[in-house]
């Protein structure tokens, strides 16, 4: 069983910034890629930026240029940073980690909140 544990998240004003970052613990032989994702109510949940483990990354083209995604391998950690935040970036986000073989797992949700 493998747990994904989310921390920071918000509430921030517009252009502000906040980071978010997640931990995977628990039996793990090699993590893929870990990325995240938001939803919002009564949406279906998309990715914002994901990593690969050789550092390959993609964004949503609505964060590009603002938000940058990084990881850690040896500590199984990816983090989020996000600038310039937008009243539209206010959304629950998830943490996710691809182990293969279709195996995945999701953190359990945090709140970010842009708003004056």
């Amino acid at each position: 069983q493998v747990q994904l544990v989310e921390s920071g998240g918000g509430l921030v004003q517009p252009g502000g910034s906040l980071s978010l970052s997640c931990t995977a613990s628990g039996t793990i032989f090699t993590i893929y890629a870990m990325g995240w994702y938001r939803q919002a109510p009564g949406k279906e949940r998309e990715v914002v930026a994901a990593i690969n483990r050789d550092g390959g990354t993609k964004y949503a083209d609505s964060v590009k240029g603002r938000f940058t995604i990084s990881s850690d391998n040896a500590k199984n950690t990816v983090s989020l940073r996000m600038n310039s935040l937008k009243p539209e970036d206010t959304d629950v986000y998830y943490c996710h980690a691809d182990l293969g073989t279709a195996t995945e797992y999701w953190g359990q949700g945090t709140q970010v909140t842009v708003s004056s």
